[in-house]
């Protein structure tokens, strides 16, 4: 029995040092034989020519000595990420066979894809980009120093963070979407034939988020239907500190049907070229979602942050940096006779140069020091612009076609009720818009659920209104990649109850991108929930889930909520003007309940039924509505249900008391208009808030705390909220939400 011993050098803590070194070392003793440098292929039998090699191993390097630059100067404090790429830099590979117009949604571990993509573009430089990122500068073109993401308008890298397979979704989105645009006649900003590049890891491919996108892209596949994604799992065997089980990724993946599997060695350029070739080639070719399984290996742990040697065996960490694919792209180098010794290790040398240089350059560049430079791509609203984008009329003949005649123009027809008024201002964005799809469960043929979308298939047909599988994540990812190629998609997500599934794909996705690309890519949607409650018992939760909170939380996102058939469609056609001119990700939160409602004080009076608004009115972002202005011995704000309950309650306020009562719907809820809130509580002898929400965390708080940062803490004031629990079936739910009686009785506390 031989006993292997470790020298004491490879025992030590910092393994990015002794990876470094090993290249080194590994090219010094190299005693291998050249083949003196023979022209063509690189090795024989490999795809791979002998400037793509050298040009291949060039982006290696460049991946390596960042990743061995930010573990130096973390601790100067000079650079502040640590997630490396090292042992993943042969998805090269997979930059340098497609294009850069190929639109790419990357894993943290891509330096050496984003260094060889740069290659694609004349007078760009991987090496000042990513150390001004790594830097966190303000320059830094990606993500203007908010984020270290491997980004680039130009190369059509759409800037990913520390994701855990939430970018798989939209990147089938944009796959599909590369189609649907040739489908509907947009003028697509990339070529038809392009293709939709995900890397992940596969630890990442286990995710649910990644499991639904490698359903939908067999569900698309499946249907013939074009899905041009190309899902490149970069199999390094570990998922931080867990281990894939050995095998688990081809078993997983090798036989699903729609999903064409291939396999490719990460780890050795010369082998792998071709069959990552073979991969891509499949993907563009026959438009269908390919699954590239890509070894690789993780060398220098999960991040700088990660001591392996603390919790894996030596032995087995020696035997990972074994594998290290430098030192086989440094064997290939020497055999192939591209270079000698001394020449690769210049090489090696010059590149780390080259990057600790860039990096201390970036350190001197400017960083972001104020707010207001941090939020600036968060929110863009130009109020201008879209208060002029909002009143354009839609194209006369083209709304006479889709509502039949001149007669049935919307306008010239008597008032009516919420759901009616909702369905025929979508009619006019499909009109004004010919780049606007609707889509999600039930809308087309159906109409939806509650009718809300009839005839809109018939109308536009099955190109822009159709339905999707019944996964509310996917469909939202879908939204994302129609956006992503200037499509102006209007997503249905069928309850509230269900954004839950799904909600990461707006908060930490579709939201984020202007944030995280400094507003060089932008997600416009419109995100259609129908929710609240109120529904007289039917359907418990899950058809009357007043989970608001859930939208308030989502950084830059709008949220309107009407209560009125006329107020929705003036609504309708901000929010789709705050997509189209600021990119804005916004949603229209629609009260089922108050789809069919017709009446307001007692049957059959008709007052809850309103005109269509002409095409040249539109809704100011954060505007309210105020019944009886002039009213101040009591000020009730509401929004949703709550407008009708709270002028059929003022009613009965103003017989029992005597009280002028003002209600005031406030119809957006994100951003609260502070000022408005303010302004309308100047003027209150007292104040009663009616939040359909629940009591810890709905709308309400955000309205007291307005007032009260107003200056106008002494004015007496109740709370009618929604208890803090889930809405249950039949009469019980009138348990847990306000209703008139309970406004009635906190008046009553009131006086």
């Amino acid at each position: 029995m031989t006993v292997q011993t470790i020298p004491a050098r490879m025992k030590g803590l910092n393994r990015a040092e002794i990876c470094d070194q090993n290249f080194i070392e590994f090219v010094k003793i190299w005693n291998g034989r050249s083949n003196g440098g023979v022209a063509g292929a690189i090795l024989p039998g490999s795809a791979l020519d002998r400037q793509g090699f050298a040009e291949l191993l060039e982006s290696q390097l460049i991946s390596r000595h960042l990743d061995l630059m930010a573990r130096v100067l973390r601790v100067q404090n000079k650079v502040f990420y640590t997630i490396g790429s090292s042992g993943h830099e042969g998805n090269a590979m997979v930059a340098r066979l497609t294009r850069h117009t190929d639109p790419a949604f990357l894993h943290y571990r891509s330096g050496g894809f984003m260094a060889e993509r740069f290659r694609k573009l004349p007078g760009m430089d991987p090496v000042m980009d990513s150390a001004l990122s790594f830097a966190a500068s303000a320059e830094d073109p990606a993500s203007g120093g908010r984020h270290k993401v491997w980004g680039s308008k130009p190369l059509w890298v759409l800037p990913q963070t520390s994701t855990i397979a939430s970018h798989l979704p939209k990147a089938l989105g944009t796959a599909i979407a590369i189609e649907q645009a040739r489908r509907i006649g947009h003028a697509s900003p990339i070529p038809e034939d392009s293709i939709a590049i995900c890397s992940f890891g596969d630890a990442s491919s286990n995710h649910a988020t990644a499991q639904t996108a490698f359903n939908a892209a067999a569900w698309t596949a499946y249907q013939k239907l074009p899905a041009p994604v190309l899902f490149v799992c970069e199999d390094n065997g570990i998922g931080i500190s867990v281990k894939t089980p050995d095998g688990w990724v081809g078993r997983n993946f090798r036989d699903r049907a729609d999903l064409d599997y291939f396999y490719a060695d990460g780890l050795d350029l010369a082998t792998g070229y071709g069959q990552v070739q073979a991969a891509v080639e499949h993907c563009r070719n026959t438009r269908r979602p390919t699954f590239l399984h890509l070894r690789t290996t993780r060398i220098m742990g999960h991040a700088g942050t990660d001591f392996e040697i603390e919790w894996r065996p030596i032995e087995e960490l020696v035997a990972v940096e074994a594998t290290d694919p430098l030192l086989r792209s440094a064997a290939i180098a020497l055999e192939s006779g591209l270079m000698s010794r001394d020449e690769l290790l210049s090489f090696y040398e010059n590149i780390r140069t080259r990057c600790f240089a860039a990096a201390e350059e970036a350190d001197r560049r400017p960083k972001i020091t104020t707010l207001e430079e941090v939020i600036a791509p968060l929110a863009p609203y130009t109020p201008d612009a879209v208060a002029a984008e909002a009143a354009r009329a839609a194209p006369h003949d083209k709304r006479v076609a889709a509502f039949g005649s001149e007669e049935k123009l919307p306008e010239k027809l008597p008032p009516r009720h919420l759901a009616i008024q909702i369905n025929n201002a979508l009619h006019d964005l499909f009109c004004k818009y010919p780049e606007t799809l609707l889509f999600g469960e039930d809308v087309a043929q159906k109409g939806g659920v509650y009718t809300v979308t009839k005839g809109l298939h018939k109308a536009f047909k099955g190109s822009r209104v159709f339905n999707t599988l019944l996964d509310e994540t996917m469909i939202l990812g879908l939204a994302q990649g129609y956006a992503n190629l200037g499509m102006l998609p209007l997503p249905e997500i069928q309850y509230l109850a269900y954004f839950h599934n799904a909600c990461d794909q707006i908060r930490g996705e579709a939201a984020s991108l202007q944030f995280f690309s400094n507003n060089q890519y932008r997600n416009p949607m419109v995100v259609r929930i129908a929710g609240l409650g109120y529904q007289r018992g039917f359907g418990g939760h899950f058809h009357n889930d007043n989970s608001i909170t859930a939208l308030r939380d989502i950084p830059g996102l709008v949220v309107g909520c009407p209560s009125r058939g006329d107020d929705a469609a003036m609504m309708l056609r901000t929010l789709a003007a705050l997509a189209k001119v600021d990119g804005r990700v916004t949603a229209f939160l629609e009260p089922i309940a108050l789809y069919m409602t017709k009446d307001l004080y007692e049957p059959g009076d008709g007052q809850w039924l309103f005109p269509y608004p002409a095409q040249d009115q539109a809704m100011p972002l954060g505007e309210g509505r105020v019944y009886d202005a002039d009213a101040d011995d009591l000020v009730i704000f509401s929004y949703g249900n709550g407008v009708p309950m709270s002028l059929r309650a003022a009613r009965s306020i103003k017989a029992r008391h005597g009280w002028k009562v003002r209600v005031v719907d406030l119809r957006w809820l994100v951003p609260l208009n502070e000022a408005f809130i303010v302004e309308q509580a100047a003027t209150a002898k007292r104040i009663l808030v009616v939040d359909e929400g629940r009591h810890s965390a709905g709308v309400g708080e955000g309205i007291i705390t307005a007032i009260a940062e107003g200056g106008y803490r002494a004015r007496p004031f109740q709370r009618v909220v929604g208890t803090d629990t889930y809405t249950p079936l039949a009469g019980a739910a009138f348990l847990v939400l306000p209703g008139d009686e309970d406004i009635v009785a906190a008046a009553d506390r009131l006086a």
